[in-house]
């Protein structure tokens, strides 16, 4: 992984190259006030004032040279030099006026490099950037390491990220905190967790279907569990997708991918709670073994699912999983999990569906999310739509066929194995840019992990 801590460094006055950042609002009077040299300058690199300018503006000397940025964000967008790494050659800098504050976290992820699969970057020296708030840079440096770990393992193709490598990412989070790894497979899974074993059970024996556990921290703190959901690759079962729908299924994973980025984040904190990370993770194959549809699936918390479409599989892993995790009474419950493409259309790919059953903790992760720059969006748990669930054989049905609000009745149907009355978010996220922004590249991204720690710390950190 890119050595993040090697590009923010602490300004202790040495030498660097000047950033300035101006707001469009102002540029005509800041070119006014600039010596003639910079003005002909501006105009040759044909900066008009717009937002995204930018250009190298002469000093004094042949070597005193200084970077022009228009950008019209505010102060604590992430994003607000997140372009510069790409424009800026080799060296050092530093913002002129003010802290790096927010915008190191863009600075750092636009020199992120997801190359396993091809030729590392020649042009990739680093671009290392001075904070005047060395106290904020190991923070910074997480973040982006959680980022990254998202973007890198949604990145990877199914070949090479599977139930097992899930599983081995875990041991590695595990090892590297002294917390504790349990995996369950087998007739142990089958047996206690039918559902996690009817979506997995069709993959080859080397993709076999697991859960996940990681415990970490004092049991005397507050517990809070985080799941993710760990479709590895989702074929849509015997309800087969089209190739269309398939080509990013590699990315069903991403709902894992965002619990190990924020239990990194959690752990590396040493925040006071006792951790409970789940995993159900799972490849949704088709074979003679398959789940069908009209399948009528046992349940760890003792209810029986009509399977009306194996193409829902992911509600189905996280339902066992959510048992699991209020069998230890936690007081605090997030899930993640890519799950309905309902939440998509209703709401594009920068902003995670986010369902929440309490409106306290609603106003404290959504606030947390604005605050730093990680938007979520809540939609209604909304009772009415209980009745889409009900089935003429079994305790309910998994995928309503009426069309209806295909959101919500996921997360209803989450709701009937989430803990009674326990405060639970959860999060239908995409983990993935579809076009590039600075400092986002096309591909996995981390949609909610920023909004999740914020509120925790918020929550827990005194």
């Amino acid at each position: 992984m890119t050595d993040f801590a090697a590009l923010l460094q602490p300004d202790r006055g040495q030498s660097a190259r000047t950033i300035e950042v101006v707001h469009p609002d102002g540029f005509a009077d800041w070119l006014a006030a600039q010596p003639p040299r910079v003005r002909a300058m501006v105009a040759a690199a044909r900066v008009t004032g717009k937002a995204g300018n930018k250009a190298i503006l002469p000093g004094e000397g042949v070597e005193d040279w200084s970077v022009l940025h228009l950008c019209d964000e505010d102060a604590n967008s992430p994003w607000r030099i997140a372009s510069q790494p790409d424009f800026l050659p080799e060296g050092t800098y530093r913002l002129k006026g003010g802290d790096v504050g927010p915008a190191g976290l863009g600075w750092l992820l636009a020199q992120h490099r997801f190359d396993k699969y091809t030729k590392p970057d020649k042009d990739s020296a680093p671009r290392v950037l001075l904070s005047s708030d060395p106290a904020a840079i190991d923070e910074t440096v997480r973040l982006a390491q959680a980022t990254a770990l998202v973007r890198d393992l949604v990145n990877l193709g199914s070949s090479d990220m599977g139930p097992a490598e899930l599983e081995a990412e875990a041991a590695k989070l595990a090892k590297t905190f002294d917390a504790t790894l349990t995996v369950t497979r087998g007739d142990a899974l089958a047996t206690g967790y039918p559902m996690i074993d009817a979506v997995g059970r069709a993959a080859a024996k080397h993709r076999a279907p697991r859960l996940i556990e990681i415990e970490w921290g004092n049991p005397k703190h507050p517990r809070v569990a985080v799941l993710g959901k760990g479709v590895c690759f989702d074929s849509g079962g015997l309800d087969i997708k089209p190739a269309s729908g398939m080509r990013l299924m590699k990315k069903d994973m991403g709902g894992a991918a965002h619990a190990l980025a924020l239990a990194n984040l959690i752990m590396g904190a040493r925040l006071p709670i006792r951790l409970h990370v789940l995993i159900p993770a799972v490849e949704n194959a088709i074979s003679a073994d398959a789940f069908r549809p009209g399948d009528v699936l046992k349940t760890r918390k003792g209810l029986t699912v009509e399977n009306t479409n194996t193409d829902a599989e992911g509600r189905l892993v996280l339902g066992d999983a959510l048992t699991k995790a209020g069998e230890a009474k936690p007081e605090l419950v997030i899930d993640y999990a890519t799950l309905t493409g309902a939440a998509r259309v209703a709401l594009g790919p920068d902003l995670p569906a986010t369902f929440i059953s309490d409106d306290a903790l609603a106003s404290d992760l959504i606030g947390a999310g604005t605050a730093v720059h990680d938007p979520l969006w809540r939609l209604p748990l909304w009772d009415g739509y209980d009745e889409y669930l009900k089935s003429d054989i079994a305790d309910l049905i998994n995928a309503p066929d009426n069309g209806y609000a295909g959101a919500v009745t996921a997360a209803l149907f989450l709701r009937r194995f989430a803990p009674e009355g326990v405060p639970w978010a959860h999060l239908d996220t995409f983990a993935w840019r579809p076009t590039a922004k600075p400092g986002r590249p096309k591909g996995g991204d981390a949609l909610g992990v920023r909004a999740a720690w914020a509120m925790l710390k918020k929550r827990y950190a005194s």
